[in-house]
Order: C-alpha cells, then sequence, then structure tokens
C-alpha cells in the first residue's frame, strides 16, 4: 500500500512545500501578481478564454494570474498545504468563481488525471522533478493537453556529480529532526551565500546580492528566502538533460515551442511545448 503524504513527510521522504508557500502569502502583492502575469503573458502569450491547468498549483500564484487574464482554471496539488493556500487565494481574489476550481490530487494517480479531461494550456513549473517518478508525472501531465494544446513546464537540470551532491543535501536536510535540519541548511546554504556574495564583491556589484533579497524572483514571485529554503528541503528531487525532454515529447508528437535553459548549471530548464493536432 503505498504512502500518503504526512507518512512521507514522517518518513523524511518529501518535504512539505506548502507551508513554504503559506509563509511566503503572506508577503503576496499587486506587484507580485502582475510579474506572475507577465511571465506566463511572455511564454504562452494571450490565454484569455483558454482552459488552463495548474498541476502542482504550490501557492496558487499563477492560477491567480491565468484566472485574472481571463482563463478557466483548475488548480490542485498532492501537499495538503499547497491546496489549502491556493483555496485561500481563490477566496480571496475569486471567492465562488465557477470558472476556478482547486482540488487536492496527485499528478500520479492516473484515475484522478484521467477524471480531468483535457486542456488548453497545461502548466507545471518546479513540480514534476518532485514527484518521486519524474517520468510517469510527464506522461500523465501531457496527457491532460488538448490537441494544438500547450504544455509550459521546468524541470531541474542534469549536472551530474553535482545534482547527486544536492540529492544527498535534500535527503539528510528532510531526515534530520527540525532542529538538526535548520542548522544544516544554515551551513549548506550559508556557504552557498557567502560565495555568492563574495563573488559580487569582487566585482563591485554588492548591489546586486541584495536586490537577491529585496525583489521576487520574476518565475514565481517567491522571495529569496523561501526560495533557498525550498531548493534545500526540496525532496523527492530528480533531475533531467535537455535532450531527455525533447526525445520523450518528440516521440508523443509535441514540437518544442520556446526554451530557456539555466546554462547547463544549477536551476531549472524551462520547456513550452506545442501538442500536434
Amino acid at each position: 500500500m503505498s504512502k500518503n503524504h504526512r507518512e512521507e513527510v514522517k518518513a523524511g521522504e518529501r518535504f512539505e512545500f506548502g507551508k513554504n508557500w503559506k509563509n511566503f502569502l503572506s508577503l503576496l502583492s499587486e506587484e507580485r501578481i502582475r510579474k506572475a502575469e507577465e511571465s506566463l503573458v511572455s511564454y504562452i502569450g494571450n490565454v484569455n478564454g483558454k482552459r488552463f491547468i495548474d498541476v502542482g498549483s504550490g501557492s496558487g500564484l499563477f492560477s491567480l494570474a491565468a484566472r485574472r487574464l481571463g482563463a478557466t482554471v483548475h488548480s490542485f496539488d498532492y501537499d495538503p498545504a499547497s491546496y489549502a493556500c491556493t483555496r485561500e487565494l481563490k477566496r480571496i481574489f475569486f471567492d465562488n468563481d465557477e470558472k476556478w476550481t482547486v482540488e487536492q490530487g496527485s499528478v500520479l494517480d492516473n484515475d484522478y488525471i484521467a477524471s480531468l479531461g483535457q486542456f488548453d494550456i497545461v502548466y507545471s513549473w518546479g513540480v514534476l522533478h518532485h514527484t518521486g517518478n519524474m517520468w510517469k508525472a510527464l506522461e500523465n501531465a501531457e496527457s491532460l493537453v488538448a490537441p494544438g494544446g500547450i504544455l509550459f513546464i521546468s524541470l531541474y537540470n542534469d549536472q551530474g556529480r553535482m545534482s547527486r551532491v544536492w540529492k544527498f543535501h535534500k535527503k539528510m536536510y528532510n531526515r534530520l529532526p527540525p532542529i538538526l535540519s535548520g542548522l544544516y541548511a544554515v551551513i549548506v546554504m550559508g556557504a552557498r551565500e557567502l560565495k555568492s556574495f563574495a563573488g559580487n564583491l569582487l566585482l563591485f556589484r554588492p548591489g546586486r546580492y541584495v536586490r537577491y533579497w529585496t525583489t521576487p524572483a520574476q518565475e514565481r514571485g517567491m522571495s529569496h528566502y523561501h526560495d533557498l529554503k525550498d531548493w534545500i528541503g526540496g525532496y523527492p528531487f530528480e533531475v533531467s538533460k535537455p535532450e531527455q525532454v525533447f526525445d520523450f515529447f518528440n516521440k508523443r508528437g509535441y514540437e518544442l515551442k520556446k526554451l530557456k535553459t539555466c546554462g547547463g548549471g544549477i536551476g531549472c530548464n524551462e520547456y513550452v511545448f506545442q501538442k500536434k493536432v
């Protein structure tokens, strides 16, 4: 019998992403929502009147952006706190709106996915590599795309040895008790941040480092603090090379429309695929 979310967290097999998103929501502003809208439009164009599904909605920020841009939205997340977070966001901005539904569900649940139908836009940013079975998650996510529809995903880049090192750190963080996991995060991420600060200082641009902490990332509107916590805690953790992803979707009748890589380094590669009619 498979474990549920609570059992996975208790066993140190899963990070509670929803708690991180819940803390982030207290910082949500009109500017961050607007940046999320701009990000969506820059990648996939006009979403007005389109059927949009947010696979692993997290805070619900991009579901909100899509709905404000005129899409009919369905959001779901496996993490109960993320589900609650998205539901609360809907209550605040679109209470009783029939064009935005929010559910708790898993992209690995074949029956649930089959019950949803198909959509013009399937959006899943930084989610599928945290499911514990990324390739099955990708297969189920693509089944939601209607003919001619768009699939917008981001997946962690495969850095080889460094990816294995980060997987070790993430695993350790989740298996340590809270009092020790916090210390572990400070040691691991503190060293990374010190290196970043020193690099910016040597290049006479300390202001750039300060902006990391004061300006939310455009892609998700997440603050640098929450982004760091999301990174060290993000487990399960899987990675992929762009050519693997190209091959996977090419075989399934998709055409690559846009690609933004992280230059072979740490972070996510972002893909926009279109399903052939």
